[in-house]
C-alpha cells in the first residue's frame, strides 16, 4: 500500500513509460501521414470520437468502483482479522484458568497461553503467503514494474516462515498439507478440547465462546480466498482494456479535425504539432485509468496498491506478544520506497 501523499514521479513513469512511448509513436505516425505523406483519408470528424471517449469513461468508472469495492473489501477483511485477533489473545489470557484438581502448574497454564498465541500468528503468516501465491489471472505488469516488485518480494516460504511459531512436529505435520492456514485453525481447537478434556483449564461454555473465535478465523480466510480466487469477471476486464485501445487509436484521427488549420494538406503550421502532446496526455490519462481498475482486482498480490498484509500480520504479532509480557518486540514493518507490504 503506497502510503507518500503524493504519488512520486519516478512511480508514476515506471507504470507510464510503456503507455507514453506507444501513444508518441501512434501520434506521430499519423501525424507525418497526414501531414507529409499527403493521407488525407486518415482524418475523421472529432464529433464520433467524443461520443466514444464518453462511453467509454462511463465504462471505466464502473470498472474502476467494482475493481476498488474489492480492494475495500479485503481491508476490511484483514481490519476484522486485526481485531478479532486481540480478542483471541484477551481469551486466551483471562478464560484459560489453573485448576487445582488436575494438579496443572503455572508454569504448564503459561506454557499453553503462549502456545495458543503463537500458533495464532503462525496462522496469519500462512495465511497472507497463502494469498500472495499467483493464480492464472495476477495481473502482469511491464518488464520494469516487475522488477521494481521482485526488488521488495521476500520470496518466504510458509513453513520455514511459520517454524518458529511451532513445534518441529507440528511443522513437519503441516508441510504435508495443501492448506496448511486451514490445519493451524484445526489444530487450535484441537488444542482448546485438551485443555477442556485433560487439564480442566476451562467448562463448556468457556470452549464454545473460543471455538467461537476460531469460527470467525475460518470465516475471515474464507472470505480472502473467494477475492482470491474469483477473478474480476473478464467481461468487464477485457472489454474495458479493448475499448480504450480503440478509443486511444482513434484519438489521433479525430485530432485532425482539430489541429488542422489548413484547408489542405500542406506543411503544418505551429498549432498543427500541438496534436501529438495534447493527443499523448489523453491516452495516458485513459489508459491510466484503466491500470488503476486492473491493480484494484485483486488486493492480495503483495503489489504496491495492495492490502499491507505482512505489517498488519507484524502490528498483530506485536500487541499479541505485548499481552503475553514478552520484553522483546519485534519492530513495526518499516515501507519500502514509501510502500508498505
Amino acid at each position: 500500500m503506497y502510503i507518500k501523499r503524493d504519488i512520486s514521479f519516478g512511480l508514476i513513469l515506471l507504470y507510464a513509460w510503456k503507455i507514453v512511448s506507444l501513444a508518441s509513436l501512434w501520434s506521430i505516425i499519423i501525424f507525418i501521414l497526414y501531414f507529409y505523406a499527403g493521407w488525407g483519408f486518415v482524418k475523421v470528424p472529432f464529433q464520433p470520437i467524443t461520443v466514444i471517449g464518453t462511453a467509454v469513461a462511463f465504462y471505466l468508472g464502473f470498472k474502476n468502483n467494482q475493481s476498488y469495492d474489492r480492494f475495500w473489501e479485503g481491508r476490511k477483511i484483514w481490519g476484522a482479522i486485526v481485531n478479532y485477533s486481540r480478542t483471541w489473545g484477551n481469551q486466551v489470557l483471562n478464560v484459560i484458568t489453573m485448576d487445582t484438581v488436575h494438579d496443572t502448574t503455572e508454569e504448564e497454564v503459561q506454557d499453553h497461553k503462549r502456545r495458543l498465541i503463537y500458533r495464532h500468528v503462525a496462522w496469519l503468516h500462512a495465511l497472507r503467503l497463502q494469498l500472495r501465491k499467483p493464480t492464472s489471472f495476477s495481473i502482469k505488469e511491464n518488464t520494469f514494474v516487475e522488477r521494481f516488485s521482485e526488488r521488495h518480494n521476500d520470496h518466504e516460504e510458509i513453513c520455514a516462515t511459520i517454524a518458529p511459531y511451532l513445534s518441529e512436529e507440528e511443522v513437519n505435520d503441516l508441510k504435508k498439507r495443501k492448506n496448511i492456514a486451514t490445519h493451524i485453525v484445526k489444530n487450535q481447537g484441537a488444542h482448546l478440547r485438551l485443555l477442556k478434556e485433560r487439564y480442566g483449564l476451562m467448562d463448556g461454555f468457556d470452549f464454545m465462546m473460543m471455538m467461537k473465535c476460531l469460527e470467525e478465523c475460518y470465516n475471515f480466510q474464507g472470505k480472502c480466498e473467494r477475492i482470491k480466487n474469483t477473478p474480476f469477471p473478464r467481461q468487464y476486464a477485457f472489454f474495458s482494456k479493448v475499448f480504450v485501445y480503440i478509443f486511444a487509436l482513434l484519438l489521433p484521427l479525430g485530432l485532425l479535425d482539430i489541429f488542422d488549420s489548413n484547408a489542405t494538406q500542406t506543411l503544418p503550421s505551429a498549432f498543427s504539432f500541438l496534436m501529438i502532446p495534447v493527443s499523448i496526455l489523453i491516452t495516458w490519462i485513459f489508459l491510466t485509468w484503466e491500470a488503476v481498475g486492473d491493480n484494484s482486482e485483486d488486493p492480495f498480490e503483495n503489489r504496491p496498491n495492495d492490502v499491507p498484509m505482512t505489517a498488519l500480520t507484524r502490528t498483530i504479532e506485536i500487541d499479541l506478544r505485548d499481552m503475553l509480557d514478552e520484553p522483546d518486540l519485534p519492530e513495526k514493518v518499516a515501507p519500502k520506497d514509501h510502500i508498505l507490504y
